[in-house]
Protein backbone atom coordinates (compact mmCIF):
# COMPACT_ATOMS: atom_id res chain seq x y z
CA UNK A 1 0.00 0.00 0.00
CA UNK A 2 1.62 3.26 -0.54
CA UNK A 3 0.46 6.87 0.71
CA UNK A 4 1.74 9.91 -0.54
CA UNK A 5 3.43 12.44 1.60
CA UNK A 6 3.59 16.04 0.27
CA UNK A 7 6.93 17.90 1.26
CA UNK A 8 8.86 20.73 -0.19
CA UNK A 9 11.21 19.41 -3.02
CA UNK A 10 14.23 16.84 -1.74
CA UNK A 11 17.32 15.35 -3.47
CA UNK A 12 18.14 11.19 -2.73
CA UNK A 13 21.24 10.76 -1.39
CA UNK A 14 22.49 7.14 -0.64
CA UNK A 15 24.50 6.93 2.19
CA UNK A 16 28.24 5.96 1.25
CA UNK A 17 29.52 2.52 3.27
CA UNK A 18 32.09 -0.40 1.71
CA UNK A 19 29.05 -1.56 -0.12
CA UNK A 20 27.49 1.52 -0.32
CA UNK A 21 27.04 3.65 -3.79
CA UNK A 22 26.28 7.67 -2.90
CA UNK A 23 23.54 8.94 -5.64
CA UNK A 24 22.04 12.28 -5.67
CA UNK A 25 18.73 12.67 -7.58
CA UNK A 26 17.05 15.89 -7.98
CA UNK A 27 13.28 15.96 -8.24
CA UNK A 28 12.53 16.20 -11.81
CA UNK A 29 9.64 15.45 -14.01
CA UNK A 30 11.02 12.05 -14.86
CA UNK A 31 10.34 10.96 -11.72
CA UNK A 32 7.20 12.66 -11.32
CA UNK A 33 8.80 14.61 -8.80
CA UNK A 34 8.71 12.14 -6.02
CA UNK A 35 10.75 10.28 -3.95
CA UNK A 36 9.19 6.46 -2.80
CA UNK A 37 11.23 4.93 0.59
CA UNK A 38 9.88 2.28 2.61
CA UNK A 39 9.69 2.05 6.56
CA UNK A 40 11.71 -0.95 8.07
CA UNK A 41 10.50 -4.40 9.63
CA UNK A 42 12.77 -5.18 12.38
CA UNK A 43 14.81 -8.64 11.21
CA UNK A 44 16.99 -9.99 14.24
CA UNK A 45 19.99 -11.49 12.92
CA UNK A 46 21.87 -14.32 15.55
CA UNK A 47 25.14 -15.11 15.11
CA UNK A 48 26.94 -18.20 16.65
CA UNK A 49 31.10 -18.52 17.05
CA UNK A 50 31.29 -22.21 16.32
CA UNK A 51 34.78 -23.99 16.94
CA UNK A 52 36.13 -26.97 15.14
CA UNK A 53 39.10 -28.70 17.51
CA UNK A 54 40.56 -30.78 15.35
CA UNK A 55 43.49 -33.33 17.71
CA UNK A 56 45.56 -35.77 16.25
CA UNK A 57 47.36 -38.18 19.04
CA UNK A 58 51.16 -38.41 19.34
CA UNK A 59 53.32 -41.39 18.59
CA UNK A 60 54.47 -41.85 21.96
CA UNK A 61 51.27 -40.67 23.43
CA UNK A 62 51.40 -43.92 25.92
CA UNK A 63 54.54 -42.64 27.61
CA UNK A 64 53.69 -39.27 28.17
CA UNK A 65 52.53 -39.13 31.89
CA UNK A 66 56.28 -41.69 32.34
CA UNK A 67 58.53 -39.73 30.85
CA UNK A 68 56.59 -36.02 31.01
CA UNK A 69 54.48 -36.21 33.59
CA UNK A 70 51.96 -34.94 31.49
CA UNK A 71 48.28 -36.21 31.97
CA UNK A 72 46.28 -34.70 29.54
CA UNK A 73 47.84 -36.26 26.18
CA UNK A 74 45.62 -36.98 23.58
CA UNK A 75 45.36 -40.32 23.03
CA UNK A 76 42.98 -40.26 19.87
CA UNK A 77 42.50 -38.74 16.70
CA UNK A 78 39.36 -36.67 17.15
CA UNK A 79 37.66 -33.71 16.12
CA UNK A 80 34.69 -32.15 17.60
CA UNK A 81 32.90 -28.48 18.12
CA UNK A 82 32.10 -25.90 20.13
CA UNK A 83 29.06 -23.57 20.45
CA UNK A 84 31.17 -19.85 21.49
CA UNK A 85 29.99 -16.21 21.87
CA UNK A 86 26.27 -16.06 20.56
CA UNK A 87 25.14 -12.02 19.31
CA UNK A 88 22.07 -10.47 18.20
CA UNK A 89 21.67 -7.32 15.81
CA UNK A 90 18.84 -5.67 14.49
CA UNK A 91 18.23 -5.18 10.93
CA UNK A 92 16.04 -2.99 9.43
CA UNK A 93 14.67 -4.70 5.75
CA UNK A 94 12.23 -2.57 4.02
CA UNK A 95 8.09 -3.48 4.62
CA UNK A 96 6.45 -4.19 1.35
CA UNK A 97 3.29 -3.08 3.14
CA UNK A 98 4.91 0.27 4.43
CA UNK A 99 6.05 2.37 1.44
CA UNK A 100 5.18 5.39 1.34
CA UNK A 101 5.39 8.39 -1.52
CA UNK A 102 7.10 11.74 -0.77
CA UNK A 103 6.03 13.90 -3.45
CA UNK A 104 7.88 17.26 -4.35
CA UNK A 105 7.20 20.65 -5.32
CA UNK A 106 7.84 22.29 -7.95
CA UNK A 107 10.11 25.47 -8.49
CA UNK A 108 11.03 25.32 -4.94
CA UNK A 109 14.90 25.68 -3.48
CA UNK A 110 15.61 21.15 -2.80
CA UNK A 111 16.53 20.57 0.88
CA UNK A 112 18.11 16.56 0.66
CA UNK A 113 17.16 12.90 2.05
CA UNK A 114 19.36 10.21 2.51
CA UNK A 115 18.40 6.87 1.88
CA UNK A 116 20.01 3.17 2.08
CA UNK A 117 20.46 1.59 -1.10
CA UNK A 118 17.16 -0.65 0.03
CA UNK A 119 15.12 2.71 0.52
CA UNK A 120 14.98 3.18 3.99
CA UNK A 121 15.07 6.78 5.17
CA UNK A 122 18.20 8.07 7.08
CA UNK A 123 17.71 11.76 7.40
CA UNK A 124 16.27 14.88 6.20
CA UNK A 125 18.27 17.97 5.13
CA UNK A 126 21.53 16.29 7.02
CA UNK A 127 24.07 14.27 6.12
CA UNK A 128 24.15 10.34 7.49
CA UNK A 129 26.87 9.12 8.33
CA UNK A 130 26.18 4.92 9.19
CA UNK A 131 28.52 3.35 11.51
CA UNK A 132 31.73 1.51 9.94
CA UNK A 133 31.25 -1.62 9.43
CA UNK A 134 32.40 -4.45 11.72
CA UNK A 135 35.08 -6.64 10.23
CA UNK A 136 33.73 -10.16 9.54
CA UNK A 137 34.56 -12.68 11.91
CA UNK A 138 37.67 -14.87 10.63
CA UNK A 139 36.57 -18.20 9.31
CA UNK A 140 38.65 -21.16 8.71
CA UNK A 141 41.57 -19.90 11.03
CA UNK A 142 43.45 -22.42 12.26
CA UNK A 143 45.55 -22.04 15.43
CA UNK A 144 49.18 -22.78 14.42
CA UNK A 145 50.29 -26.29 15.50
CA UNK A 146 53.87 -27.90 15.87
CA UNK A 147 54.18 -30.86 14.25
CA UNK A 148 56.83 -32.70 14.52
CA UNK A 149 59.19 -33.94 11.53
CA UNK A 150 62.42 -35.44 10.86
CA UNK A 151 64.71 -32.49 11.36
CA UNK A 152 64.65 -32.84 15.15
CA UNK A 153 65.36 -36.43 15.18
CA UNK A 154 68.71 -37.44 16.15
CA UNK A 155 70.24 -40.42 14.87
CA UNK A 156 70.02 -41.82 18.29
CA UNK A 157 66.04 -42.11 17.72
CA UNK A 158 66.45 -42.58 13.87
CA UNK A 159 68.20 -45.84 14.98
CA UNK A 160 66.09 -47.09 18.05
CA UNK A 161 64.05 -50.14 17.21
CA UNK A 162 60.67 -49.74 19.39
CA UNK A 163 58.39 -47.36 19.99
CA UNK A 164 59.32 -47.59 23.87
CA UNK A 165 62.66 -47.13 23.02
CA UNK A 166 61.80 -44.43 20.64
CA UNK A 167 59.59 -42.66 23.41
CA UNK A 168 62.79 -42.50 26.01
CA UNK A 169 65.43 -41.36 23.42
CA UNK A 170 62.68 -38.37 22.28
CA UNK A 171 62.29 -37.40 26.11
CA UNK A 172 66.05 -37.25 26.68
CA UNK A 173 66.18 -35.18 23.66
CA UNK A 174 63.33 -32.59 24.92
CA UNK A 175 65.49 -32.68 28.33
CA UNK A 176 68.57 -32.01 26.54
CA UNK A 177 67.15 -29.29 24.49
CA UNK A 178 66.32 -27.49 27.64
CA UNK A 179 69.13 -27.48 29.40
CA UNK A 180 70.51 -25.91 26.49
CA UNK A 181 68.24 -22.81 26.44
CA UNK A 182 68.62 -22.83 30.06
CA UNK A 183 72.80 -22.83 29.89
CA UNK A 184 72.14 -20.04 27.12
CA UNK A 185 69.67 -17.86 29.32
CA UNK A 186 72.16 -17.85 32.13
CA UNK A 187 75.19 -17.59 30.32
CA UNK A 188 76.82 -20.90 31.06
CA UNK A 189 76.89 -22.18 27.42
CA UNK A 190 80.66 -22.53 26.26
CA UNK A 191 79.59 -21.05 22.78
CA UNK A 192 76.77 -18.00 23.59
CA UNK A 193 75.59 -16.44 20.71
CA UNK A 194 77.12 -13.11 19.88
CA UNK A 195 74.59 -10.86 20.35
CA UNK A 196 70.94 -10.42 21.38
CA UNK A 197 69.39 -11.07 17.84
CA UNK A 198 71.63 -14.10 17.30
CA UNK A 199 70.48 -15.52 20.91
CA UNK A 200 66.36 -14.70 20.34
CA UNK A 201 67.10 -16.55 16.74
CA UNK A 202 68.44 -19.58 18.62
CA UNK A 203 66.44 -19.94 21.15
CA UNK A 204 63.26 -19.91 19.09
CA UNK A 205 64.79 -22.74 17.25
CA UNK A 206 65.05 -24.42 20.30
CA UNK A 207 61.76 -23.81 21.15
CA UNK A 208 60.47 -25.07 18.17
CA UNK A 209 62.36 -27.97 18.38
CA UNK A 210 61.11 -28.74 21.90
CA UNK A 211 57.43 -28.14 20.91
CA UNK A 212 58.11 -30.63 18.05
CA UNK A 213 59.15 -33.18 20.02
CA UNK A 214 56.71 -33.31 23.14
CA UNK A 215 53.91 -33.32 20.39
CA UNK A 216 55.17 -36.54 19.81
CA UNK A 217 53.68 -37.26 23.82
CA UNK A 218 51.19 -34.64 24.24
CA UNK A 219 49.47 -34.83 20.62
CA UNK A 220 48.29 -31.92 18.51
CA UNK A 221 45.20 -29.99 18.79
CA UNK A 222 44.01 -27.56 16.16
CA UNK A 223 41.45 -24.84 16.17
CA UNK A 224 39.36 -22.89 13.43
CA UNK A 225 36.20 -20.79 13.99
CA UNK A 226 33.52 -20.04 11.55
CA UNK A 227 29.94 -17.96 12.16
CA UNK A 228 26.44 -18.97 11.35
CA UNK A 229 23.77 -16.88 11.08
CA UNK A 230 20.18 -17.21 11.46
CA UNK A 231 17.44 -14.44 10.62
CA UNK A 232 13.83 -14.22 12.66
CA UNK A 233 11.49 -11.67 11.08
CA UNK A 234 8.74 -11.49 14.75
CA UNK A 235 5.20 -10.66 14.55
CA UNK A 236 4.43 -11.61 17.87
CA UNK A 237 5.77 -13.05 21.30
CA UNK A 238 7.98 -16.21 20.41
CA UNK A 239 8.81 -19.08 23.10
CA UNK A 240 11.03 -21.83 22.40
CA UNK A 241 11.11 -20.96 19.00
CA UNK A 242 14.39 -23.39 17.21
CA UNK A 243 17.03 -21.57 15.93
CA UNK A 244 19.18 -24.11 14.96
CA UNK A 245 20.47 -26.96 16.76
CA UNK A 246 24.27 -27.69 17.87
CA UNK A 247 26.07 -30.97 17.73
CA UNK A 248 29.66 -31.49 19.10
CA UNK A 249 30.61 -33.98 16.64
CA UNK A 250 29.08 -32.30 13.77
CA UNK A 251 28.51 -28.40 14.91
CA UNK A 252 25.30 -26.48 13.92
CA UNK A 253 22.89 -28.68 12.16
CA UNK A 254 18.95 -28.02 10.68
CA UNK A 255 16.32 -27.41 13.19
CA UNK A 256 14.79 -30.70 12.52
CA UNK A 257 18.18 -32.78 13.00
CA UNK A 258 17.35 -34.75 15.88
CA UNK A 259 21.44 -35.42 16.46
CA UNK A 260 21.79 -31.53 17.73
CA UNK A 261 21.13 -30.37 21.11
CA UNK A 262 18.37 -27.14 20.03
CA UNK A 263 19.20 -23.60 20.73
CA UNK A 264 15.64 -21.37 21.87
CA UNK A 265 14.87 -18.41 21.36
CA UNK A 266 12.26 -16.47 23.63
CA UNK A 267 11.06 -13.36 23.02
CA UNK A 268 8.45 -10.88 25.04
CA UNK A 269 7.79 -7.81 24.34
CA UNK A 270 8.02 -5.74 26.99
CA UNK A 271 6.39 -2.33 25.56
CA UNK A 272 4.01 -2.29 22.78
CA UNK A 273 0.89 -0.67 22.25
CA UNK A 274 -2.09 -1.91 22.17
CA UNK A 275 -2.94 -3.93 18.72
CA UNK A 276 -5.28 -1.44 16.44
CA UNK A 277 -7.97 -2.56 14.38
CA UNK A 278 -6.66 -2.81 10.62
CA UNK A 279 -9.09 -0.85 8.65
CA UNK A 280 -8.66 2.06 11.51
CA UNK A 281 -5.19 1.88 11.34
CA UNK A 282 -5.36 2.47 7.44
CA UNK A 283 -8.04 5.29 7.43
CA UNK A 284 -5.20 6.59 10.41
CA UNK A 285 -2.09 6.45 7.77
CA UNK A 286 -3.92 8.34 4.40
CA UNK A 287 -4.94 10.77 6.91
CA UNK A 288 -1.10 11.48 7.98
CA UNK A 289 0.64 14.75 6.40
CA UNK A 290 4.10 15.11 6.46
CA UNK A 291 6.93 12.06 6.83
CA UNK A 292 5.80 8.78 8.44
CA UNK A 293 8.21 7.13 10.94
CA UNK A 294 7.83 4.37 13.00
CA UNK A 295 7.44 4.47 17.13
CA UNK A 296 8.95 0.58 17.80
CA UNK A 297 7.80 -0.99 20.35
CA UNK A 298 10.28 -3.33 22.84
CA UNK A 299 10.80 -6.90 23.16
CA UNK A 300 13.07 -8.64 26.13
CA UNK A 301 14.94 -11.50 24.03
CA UNK A 302 16.60 -14.63 25.62
CA UNK A 303 18.31 -17.75 23.90
CA UNK A 304 19.23 -20.79 25.37
CA UNK A 305 20.65 -24.49 24.89
CA UNK A 306 20.02 -26.71 28.06
CA UNK A 307 18.69 -24.14 30.14
CA UNK A 308 21.80 -22.41 29.47
CA UNK A 309 21.54 -18.68 28.41
CA UNK A 310 23.60 -17.87 25.91
CA UNK A 311 22.14 -14.70 25.50
CA UNK A 312 19.51 -12.08 27.18
CA UNK A 313 19.39 -8.15 26.00
CA UNK A 314 16.39 -5.97 25.04
CA UNK A 315 15.56 -4.83 21.27
CA UNK A 316 13.22 -2.43 19.85
CA UNK A 317 10.98 -4.21 17.35
CA UNK A 318 9.36 -2.16 14.98
CA UNK A 319 6.30 -4.47 14.63
CA UNK A 320 5.58 -3.96 17.49
CA UNK A 321 5.19 0.00 17.17
CA UNK A 322 2.99 2.52 15.09
CA UNK A 323 3.76 5.08 12.81
CA UNK A 324 3.06 8.44 13.41
CA UNK A 325 3.63 11.65 10.96
CA UNK A 326 6.30 14.60 11.07
CA UNK A 327 4.41 17.90 10.20
CA UNK A 328 4.85 19.27 6.94
CA UNK A 329 5.60 22.56 8.47
CA UNK A 330 9.13 21.72 9.61
CA UNK A 331 10.06 21.76 5.99
CA UNK A 332 8.54 24.68 4.91
CA UNK A 333 11.26 27.44 5.78
CA UNK A 334 13.51 27.29 2.95
CA UNK A 335 16.22 29.58 5.37
CA UNK A 336 16.25 27.38 7.89
CA UNK A 337 14.25 23.82 7.37
CA UNK A 338 14.23 21.20 10.20
CA UNK A 339 17.15 18.58 10.06
CA UNK A 340 15.96 14.94 10.94
CA UNK A 341 17.80 11.97 11.77
CA UNK A 342 16.15 8.75 11.31
CA UNK A 343 17.33 5.01 12.73
CA UNK A 344 17.24 3.27 9.17
CA UNK A 345 16.82 -0.49 11.11
CA UNK A 346 13.85 0.55 13.08
CA UNK A 347 12.01 3.51 11.47
CA UNK A 348 12.38 5.77 14.57
CA UNK A 349 13.51 9.27 14.83
CA UNK A 350 16.94 9.93 16.59
CA UNK A 351 17.47 13.44 16.29
CA UNK A 352 14.78 16.93 15.13
CA UNK A 353 17.21 20.10 14.66
CA UNK A 354 15.97 23.07 13.48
Amino acid sequence: MKYIIIVTGLFLCLPLTAQTRVVKKTAVKANNYGITYSLPKTSLVITAEVTKVTCKAGAYYQYAEKYLGVKTAVTEDKVYYELGKVSLANVGIPDPDQTYLIEFKTGTVAPFACLTEEGLLCSINAEYNPAEAKPDAKKGTPAVANVANESVFSEELLMAGSTARQAEVAAKQIYRIRESRLNILTGEADNLPPDGEAMKIVIEQLEGQEKALTSLFTGICSQSTESYEVAVIPHDNLEKEVLFRFSSRLGIVDTDDLGGTPVFMNLKSSARPPEADPKELEKKLKGMKGVVYNLPGKATVEILMNQKPLYKGEVQIAQFGTQESLTPALFEDRKVPAKVLFYPETGAIKQVLQ
